[in-house]
């Protein structure tokens, strides 16, 4: 459990009584809101990811995406990543660039600059850059070329490696001598043949950890995406209890394991789809902000050993309070076992499972917009068009973010439930302080270049033929013994790649399900 609580010092007016009896009972009486009304800080150790804050170095260790491709288009697309000002651009001979947005010359933002065959040239004295920093043209008069070059090798505008890969724009933001390897998961984020990487990118108005909190938070699913919930019908767009599982709406039974020695967390929840089916879905959060889910529509109407990837997501700090989920939806017939996904509806500022996904709530413009088209994200949540439908029918967009700009963790009254994220917070907090010194940067990026670049993810979705328990008691044992089994299973096969590591699962998976029936 992540203990760390900000110290906020009392003063006379807000002291609480002197003893603990005397101020739970203050703040547990009818109408207290008075005892109550006080917020602590936030915590700055995990929620700032700006330049020079821990999280914010933690963070600039690793690869993450920064936009989706569509957005590069013939003229230069601002960015704020991790509080920095930055302008990303494909140059006409398809280098992409990644730039600090104001000039080293005089500060223009470069998100005015014209796109050159090689680089960028900034609006207000024509300088251009490379995409690597380098300044390739200083505009000095006619006969002065040897002073503008002198000047040009002295001065670099600040530049950031990045590549495209599968839609999205990805970059490097830490020193560039301890670059580390890009992690191609599963060798390519896909495990059979058909499987398709569909970018995406949601805007979210808030920190960064609450979105991140919320991946390995399976419990939210039973409430949230139930219709049942809905205010009086009033659907809008696709929820769980429309495309997804009965059994999502089931209160799960979570079991939270480290992995790869503190760098990752499987997150896995255990759901009776009906007496003779067990529906267990294991997601797995990697340090510091990428979680990969499995199917998200599963019915548990046919037995499944292991379903792979269907979501593959960074949660990326815009500044302090605003983030974005960027990543893909993985698309197949070997994953989409029910045909229920839709590639059309996947995009920028728009997701085809889960309409509250999003800030933009707009479903008549899915698959039929140019970028510049959109509206732009709203400043605000509470300004947009269709705040009261999103009262009627919110989902984690709205969840997440009205737990303020920045959630304030000295306030939380977490259930055992809550275990997986707070237990990713402090695998978080150990990797900043060195208590896991597996989990730096330095050390993460040596175990990816052992793993070849392409270590293996726990995600997998599987429906196993177990009856359900004689009592209640029985039922609860049995979820969780065969939970942490398939947990265990997945460990062992860590070592193994591709067909092997697939064959040797579902022959396990098989195991698993004869010693139960067995029983």
């Amino acid at each position: 459990m992540d203990t760390h609580q900000p110290k906020v010092e009392p003063t006379p007016e807000t002291a609480r009584p002197a003893t603990p009896e005397k101020a739970a009972k203050k703040h547990l009486q009818p109408y207290s809101g008075y005892y109550s009304s006080g917020v602590p800080a936030h915590d700055p150790e995990l929620t700032e990811t700006g330049p020079r804050t821990p999280m914010g170095e933690y963070m600039r260790a690793f690869w993450h995406p920064v936009c989706m491709s569509i957005e590069l288009t013939d003229t230069p697309r601002y960015l704020k990543i991790m509080g920095e000002e930055l302008v990303a651009f494909r140059d006409k001979s398809g280098q992409v660039g990644l730039l600090h947005a104001h000039c080293v010359h005089r500060g223009a933002s470069l998100e005015y600059g014209a796109i050159q065959e090689r680089g960028i040239m900034c609006c207000y004295h024509g300088m251009v850059f490379d995409v690597d920093g380098t300044c390739l043209k200083a505009p000095y008069p006619k006969g002065e070329e040897k002073e503008a070059e002198r000047f040009a090798g002295s001065i670099r505008q600040g530049a950031y490696k990045a590549f495209e890969r599968s839609g999205l724009v990805f970059a490097y933001m830490g020193p560039p001598e301890k670059e580390p390897p890009f992690p191609e998961w599963e060798e390519n984020f896909t495990v059979a043949p058909g499987d398709e990487l569909v970018a995406y990118s949601n805007f979210q108005h808030c920190n960064w950890l609450q979105v991140q909190d919320n991946s390995a938070d399976n419990y939210h699913t039973m409430a949230l995406h139930a219709g049942k919930n809905v205010v009086d019908g009033h659907y809008q767009g696709t929820t769980f209890d429309e495309v997804g599982a009965a059994s999502m709406e089931v209160p799960p039974d979570m079991q939270f394991v480290p992995i790869h020695q503190g760098r990752g967390l499987a997150c896995a929840g255990a759901r009776r789809v009906n007496q003779d089916r067990l529906f267990i879905r294991v997601q797995h959060q990697a340090l510091p902000n990428l979680s990969l889910h499995a199917y998200t529509s599963e019915d548990g109407s046919a037995r499944k050993h292991f379903s792979r990837l269907n979501i593959i997501r960074w949660t990326v700090p815009v500044d302090d309070e605003n983030s974005k989920m960027i990543g893909w939806r993985v698309m197949g017939p070997g994953i989409d076992t029910r045909g229920v996904d839709d590639k059309s509806m996947v995009g920028y500022e728009t997701i085809d499972f889960l309409e509250g996904q999003v800030a933009m709530r707009r479903p008549e413009r899915f698959g039929k917009y140019k970028l510049e088209d959109l509206p732009p994200i709203p400043p605000n949540h509470r300004e947009r068009a269709n705040y009261k439908e999103a009262q009627y029918a919110p989902g984690d967009y709205e969840a997440i973010i009205s737990q303020r700009p920045i959630a304030v963790h000295a306030l939380e009254n977490p259930t055992k439930f809550d275990a997986g994220l707070y237990m990713f917070r402090k695998m978080l907090r150990d990797a900043l302080r060195g208590s896991n010194p597996m989990a730096s940067g330095e050390n993460y990026a040596e175990w990816l270049r052992s793993a070849g670049g392409a270590p293996n993810t726990y995600c997998s979705g599987n429906v196993l033929e177990i009856r359900e328990g004689a009592t209640v008691e029985e039922e609860v044992a049995l979820r969780r013994r065969v939970t942490k089994q398939i947990v265990a299973l997945l460990t062992e096969s860590d070592a193994m790649r591709g067909e092997q590591r697939t064959a040797f699962v579902r022959n396990g998976l098989d195991a698993i399900e004869k010693s139960v029936q067995r029983a």
